[in-house]
């Protein structure tokens, strides 16, 4: 089972926010009081937290699926209903989170950094909030919004100050756990490292880290073997520490051209813009087991090749320790060095990214779709597509507040330049958004239109006649039922039909 996990998809949903509450106040003496609907609660957030404690992204391999809490709805008597909580994600410092398309959201290389990376819902307003001068008493509610949902990919870039680059089973699991306190798997056979260790050494009055990554490879910068899981690590090293089998038995192998392949690979990975190339940075080279006599020997004879080329080189043995000393020492006279540097450079700003003024033009986009046959007109933007969601389409109030405000916001005008007219199919949001025919807004104040609550006017045409439409209406209804009998008493008198003593003429009454 695995131990170490650098790469993870997380599939999220964020908390919705409740649904506001439509409440009229009822005291002794006051049956009517006035509305007192709470809103409700907002949906929690998802936050991923950089913490130095968090050392694999293990625990989401295992259970990627993370929701929130949503909030809970208003209530009456002014109770708001309550958030839902922020749920946080500790992840190890160095995780890169990308977003489902590719594109990066945040690389968290200092410990405490958040990052929301889904963000609940808005909690809808109660009556008692959407209250006015003109509204006195509104008989609606607005809904909570859903929370966002959807992945991201969290991927683990090891912060080390310096980084064993070799072939496996070239000695640096062995030199990790001889230098530090650190236990990776170590046998008398060959094998390859699966997943980084670090190792803390301490040097004098320096403390270092030290990261044991996958083996390289030829062709590891094309993605043969875990190559790319290895140079991925080694990005954010200071130091490379080469180390090299000199008591190989493979053929054709030989320190010198160990190192040409190794260096050949750095140089063809691509480091993140604005980093040092890999085979740019100081490097160091560490002739491990010179233990075994033939090691030795061809240590000494490649030495001088080596230092030619303007490299350190140190003969070292992980079995006795040989050379590790000062191996330490200079490996620490670099990290001090780097870290001097990075000291005196100026501090990199960081991105801030500002949200637009809540009066903003411009918030919306109205095009025209389907061709000539079906046009219909989609409207898309952030507030008309949570408008369309906070809305109650079964009260028509609601319906009235949701079109003063699109009115407002000035989404009639786009229509019509777009060229709608009256009647027009028009769809608010993406697939699966809110579509309804367009009826241009005579007025935009649904405040001053006198209705039932719950109601409005310009949902519902059909207006109750007055009493002058009502007495009308029934003295149109006697004078055409007298006409009717008027009709059918001539038609009696003419003798085109009889009447119930089978007589076709008139009855005289003065019979005996």
């Amino acid at each position: 089972m695995a131990t170490f996990v650098d790469d993870v998809i997380l599939h999220l949903r964020a908390g919705n926010g409740g649904n506001g509450c439509v409440s009229v106040r009822r005291e002794k003496f006051k049956p009517l009081a006035g509305p007192d609907g709470g809103n409700g609660g907002d949906g929690g957030d998802i936050v991923l937290v950089a913490d130095p404690q968090v050392t694999t992204l293990l625990g989401y391999h295992r259970s990627p699926h993370r929701s929130s809490r949503n909030g809970q709805p208003g209530m009456g008597d002014m109770r708001s209903g309550v958030s839902g909580e922020v749920l946080e994600l500790p992840v190890p410092v160095g995780t890169v989170v990308f977003a489902e398309d590719g594109d990066l959201i945040a690389d968290m290389t200092e410990p405490g950094m958040r990052v929301v990376v889904a963000q609940g819902g808005q909690g809808g307003l109660g009556n008692a909030a959407l209250a006015t001068t003109k509204r006195k008493a509104p008989g609606f509610a607005l809904l909570g919004t859903e929370g966002e949902s959807g992945d991201v990919r969290l991927e683990l870039k090891t912060i080390a100050d310096v980084a064993l680059v070799g072939y496996p089973s070239a000695g640096k699991s062995s030199l990790i756990a001889a230098v530090s306190a650190a236990k990776p798997k170590i046998a008398d056979y060959p094998f390859t490292t699966l997943t980084p260790n670090l190792g803390v050494v301490e040097s004098g009055e320096v403390r270092f880290t030290v990261a044991d990554v996958p083996g390289l490879i030829e062709g590891a910068s094309e993605g043969k073997g875990l190559g790319l899981e290895f140079l991925r690590h080694v990005e954010r090293c200071e130091v490379l520490l080469h180390v090299i089998d000199c008591a190989t038995l493979d053929p054709g192998r030989d320190p010198v051209s160990d190192l040409d392949v190794l260096l050949r690979e750095l140089e063809r990975y691509p480091v993140p813009e604005g980093q040092i190339p890999l085979a740019e940075r100081p490097q160091l080279i560490a002739l491990n087991k010179i233990d075994v006599p033939d090691a030795a020997e061809l240590a000494a004879f490649v030495t001088p090749e080596l230092e030619a080329r303007g490299y350190r080189v140190f003969p070292i043995s992980t079995a006795s320790h040989a050379g590790l000393r000062e191996l330490t020492f200079a490996l620490a006279d670099i990290v001090e060095q780097a870290r001097a540097t990075a000291a005196a450079e100026p501090v990199q700003e960081r991105i801030v990214i500002r949200p637009k003024a809540v009066d903003a033009k411009g918030g919306f986009t109205v095009r025209a779709e389907g061709g000539e046959e079906h046009r219909f007109y989609r409207v898309r933007g952030s507030k008309p597509e949570r408008w369309v969601q906070q809305t109650d389409f079964e009260n028509e109030e609601a319906i009235g507040y949701l079109a003063d405000r699109l009115a407002k916001l000035g989404v009639e005008d786009g229509l019509f330049k777009a060229g709608a007219v009256a009647g027009s199919t028009v769809v608010i949001g993406g697939e699966g958004g809110m579509v309804f025919d367009w009826e241009p807004t005579l007025t935009s104040t649904a405040e001053l239109i006198t209705s039932a609550r719950g109601t409005d006017a310009r949902v519902d045409m059909n207006m109750r006649p007055t009493r002058n439409q009502r007495r009308e209406e029934y003295f149109e209804r006697m004078d055409a039922k007298a006409a009717a009998r008027a009709e059918l008493e001539a038609e009696r008198r003419s003798g085109l039909w009889a009447d119930e003593d089978g007589d076709g003429g008139t009855t005289d009454d003065s019979r005996d």
